[in-house]
């Protein structure tokens, strides 16, 4: 796909200046799939996770020993608060971020939120190639990344739209972000 054929223009137009807002757990593909889907739609894209990093000279795991999570989900709040009144991008989410009711507040009146749903399994597979991820950090991972998507699953079913995420290609699940957008904000190819 391509931002030269009129499903995507008028995608663009459908969206009013509104951002594409993934959400999801760690590991969903939020980055990796937000990135194509940005090239596709020809717009920027923008992953919270790296601003805060950039704005606290940090890693996100530095941040949280050092500060806690309290103060790292401040931070997030506030930086998606700046990319959201920044205008049209795609912007991928912390995957702590759409449970606070703020935020989410926020992401419905600037953006459209796409939940990235992976099964457990996928995102066990994803999470193990990173090590250091906070929440994480218990001698029970698994348990750990259960008990967040029990906790969080119900809440990112309040986004606008279902996506899911599974091992094919990170090109595929932005393609299929792109016919969900298109079908929610009742867009259709002009024969």
């Amino acid at each position: 796909m391509s931002l030269n054929s009129q499903p995507e223009a008028a995608l663009l137009a459908a969206l009013g200046g509104r951002c594409i807002v993934l959400i999801g757990m760690m590991g969903s593909g939020k980055t990796s799939v937000g990135r194509p889907l940005a090239a596709c739609l020809g717009l920027d894209f923008a992953d919270a996770d790296t601003e805060i990093e950039t704005a606290h000279a940090m890693t996100i795991p530095e941040i949280f020993a050092r500060h806690g999570e309290p103060y790292f989900r401040e931070g997030e709040r506030r930086v998606l608060a700046r990319l959201l009144a920044q205008g049209p991008k795609v912007v991928a989410t912390g995957g702590g971020a759409f449970m606070n009711a703020a935020t989410r507040a926020r992401i419905a009146e600037q953006g459209v939120s796409i939940w990235l749903k992976a099964d457990l399994d996928v995102l066990i597979r994803r999470v193990r190639r990173r090590a250091n991820r906070p929440l994480l950090q218990t001698p029970d991972s698994e348990g750990a990344l259960r008990k967040l998507i029990d906790d969080r699953y119900p809440t990112y079913a309040l986004a606008d739209v279902t996506v899911a995420s599974d091992d094919g290609p990170h090109e595929k699940v932005a393609a299929e972000a792109v016919q969900a957008l298109m079908s929610y904000l009742n867009v259709h190819p002009v024969p």
